[in-house]
Order: C-alpha cells, then structure tokens, then sequence
C-alpha cells in the first residue's frame, strides 16, 4: 500500500491550481467527469493533488455525508495494489466494525472505499476494479 494523492477543497480554484502548476511544478491532467468541479494535478505521470471547488452546487462526495463545504484538505488516499490486499484489507474493517461506503470512479476502472474515522477526518482506499472483485 502506498499514498495515492491529497485531495484539496477550496473557494479558490484556479489560484490554488496555478500554485500548484506554476510554482510546485505539477501539471495539469485528465480528471474524471465527476458531478462537481475540480482539477486534478500530476507529478510523474500519477494524479497527486486533487482539486475541488467548494463552490460547486455537488460539492465533494464526501460534502452530501458530512455538510461541509469550508476550505480544507478532504482526505488522504492510499492505492492498494492487489486482489488479496483489498479483500483483506475490507476483511479487518468487517471485523471491526469500521463502516465505509463505496463507490467507483467514473470511466476509470477503479473503485473506492471511504472511511470517515472523525466528523473532520476521511480516509480513502483506491484500487483497480478487477482487485475489487470476488
């Protein structure tokens, strides 16, 4: 398991993704046709930061849940690279009683799993469809 990416809620769309472009260095790349606007910026070929407008009617998918639509980081990411680490992984939380909500990611092939651990705090879990499958 490794982090996958930052995901960034703000008023301010353009300046923080110029920032991000102009002076961090990262580019401008594909981003899915989520229900909200957003940008997602790229280092070494993999979307590292991602951009939400707080402004937007949809708001995050995590917004509808909690209510929130501040400025702040949304969550972290982790990308989970096998079959068997995904099963186990949804294993442990069963056990516990961790409770998640999943979905899948527009036109990509990939499936998510978001923990909320604290009303301010949300972790995701990412990999690709076929690793999610039984």
């Amino acid at each position: 398991m490794h982090l996958d990416h930052a995901t960034i809620v703000t008023p301010d769309l353009d300046a923080v993704r110029r920032f991000f472009v102009d002076i961090v260095g990262l580019s401008d790349g594909a981003r899915p046709p989520f229900r909200f606007d957003g940008a997602w910026l790229y280092a070494d070929g993999r979307a590292v930061i991602h951009l939400v407008d707080s402004t937007s009617p949809a708001g995050s998918p995590n917004d509808a849940v909690h209510g929130r639509v501040s400025p702040r980081i949304d969550h972290v990411a982790f990308r989970v690279d096998s079959h068997d680490a995904w099963h186990a992984l949804i294993a442990r939380m069963d056990a516990a009683g961790v409770a998640y909500q999943r979905a899948e990611v527009p036109l990509t092939q990939q499936v998510q799993l978001f923990v909320a651990l604290a009303t301010d705090v949300v972790i995701e879990f990412v990999t690709a469809a076929q690793n999610a499958s039984s």
